[in-house]
């Protein structure tokens, strides 16, 4: 398959903005956060101290996104929920 075959996509990718979006204020005063770079359809999840989360936003000139609002259709969610169980049951 060569270049020309594939499928023209926009270019909304652009590797000079960063994406936060808070999904979790922990009791013990961890952030629990997905970061992306480029596209915030693509995140991985962090986890910080608050002080070292807004340092962390600060060296990295975030864009805050607004959180994810849990419904029954959101696989994010359901993941996330799905996760911390297994962690749960394992203590």
């Amino acid at each position: 398959m060569g270049q020309q075959d594939l499928p023209q996509q926009g270019t909304n990718f652009d590797a000079t903005r960063r994406y936060v979006r808070i999904c979790n204020r922990r009791a013990d005063g961890f952030i629990e956060f997905a970061f992306s770079i480029g596209s915030p359809e693509l995140a991985v999840e962090l986890m910080l101290p608050e002080p070292a989360f807004h340092e962390f936003c600060l060296a990295n000139e975030v864009i805050v996104l607004d959180p994810v609002v849990p419904t029954d259709g959101d696989w994010v969610s359901r993941l996330n929920d799905a996760s911390r169980q297994g962690f749960e049951d394992a203590v």
